[in-house]
């Protein structure tokens, strides 16, 4: 039988898809899926039961695609819908592992920027000395900061982008500044990682969303920032060994070409709650999803 999905809902009418995803919804029941209702606003305030009341009861196992859901409020989304007799396809374990760059990065070690992170609450501000000694071990030269879930790319100079890990006043001031940015949407803690160069064909850097379900690649995508409507093919044999030991059912990793010529991953997530380029066919995506 077509495999469910369950969807955010519109804040703005309760009845409906969420309108980012509702073109998605629509190729799903088009292959003969159902679709259910959660609601996000509600699940975010810690009111699971609230969010899934209107889930079909018996819906069996089913997939979730919507915006991104912090680790413990997937949990307790995952508890709210078993009393629904639903289960979530992605236990609320193994998407903390492909969600959050702790939870994926021992595994790609060997393929992804350098790493290193520090459990911290949303304002919580690390003193200089603590980030210098955070730095250390990190290769020299440029690096980056981000949560263990998103960056503020978009702010590169300013919360993003560190010219000199070594420099201590800069990576202060970037950390800092990118906490705040943050907020209360801080995931997990502080993450630094060191700088790559990438090609950048066209002058956009060459990176690709490519979607793995069960350890096979079967959606090769433009990242969801790329101006452009198509994307490279990379070479994913050293890739998908890494995958596979991940053993999470639903996975995106972002990979990029180094301008030595090799593919890197750059980002590891969840499949259920990452995004589509504008470009992309939705029916390819709910295909996949609801199976054969």
């Amino acid at each position: 039988m077509p495999t469910p999905v369950l969807y955010c809902r519109d804040p703005l009418n309760p009845r409906r898809v969420d309108e980012h995803f509702a073109p998605e919804a629509e190729e799903v029941r088009a292959c003969g899926g159902a679709v259910g209702l959660i609601d996000h606003d509600a699940l975010l305030q810690g009111d699971a039961r609230r969010a899934v009341a209107q889930v079909p009861a018996g819906l069996g196992a089913a997939w979730y695609r919507g915006w991104m859901i912090p680790g413990d409020r997937y949990a307790a989304l995952a508890e709210a819908l078993v009393q629904r007799d639903t289960e979530l396809l992605v236990a609320p374990e193994r998407y903390r592992v492909a969600h959050e760059l702790p939870g994926w990065y021992p595994t790609f070690v060997d393929i992804t920027p350098a790493s290193v992170w520090r459990p911290t609450k949303p304002g919580e501000i690390l003193a200089a000395e603590d980030l210098a000694v955070l730095a250390e071990p990190l290769p020299p030269g440029s690096g980056i900061v981000k949560d263990y879930v998103k960056s503020r790319k978009h702010e590169w100079e300013e919360a993003c982008f560190i010219p000199d890990l070594a420099d201590t006043a800069g990576l202060t001031r970037v950390v800092q500044r990118f906490v705040e940015l943050q907020d209360e949407f801080l995931a997990g803690g502080v993450v630094l990682r060191g700088f790559e160069t990438f090609s950048k064909p066209d002058s956009i850097a060459a990176e690709v969303r490519v979607w793995w379900l069960d350890g096979e690649p079967r959606l090769l995508t433009p990242h969801p920032d790329s101006p452009f409507g198509r994307g490279l093919v990379p070479d994913l044999d050293h890739i998908a060994p890494a995958v596979q030991r991940l053993e999470c059912r639903f996975v995106t990793t972002d990979v990029a070409l180094r301008s030595d010529g090799m593919w890197r991953v750059v980002e590891v997530g969840d499949g259920q709650v990452s995004d589509l380029h504008p470009s992309t066919g939705r029916s390819k995506l709910a295909a996949l999803l609801v199976g054969p």
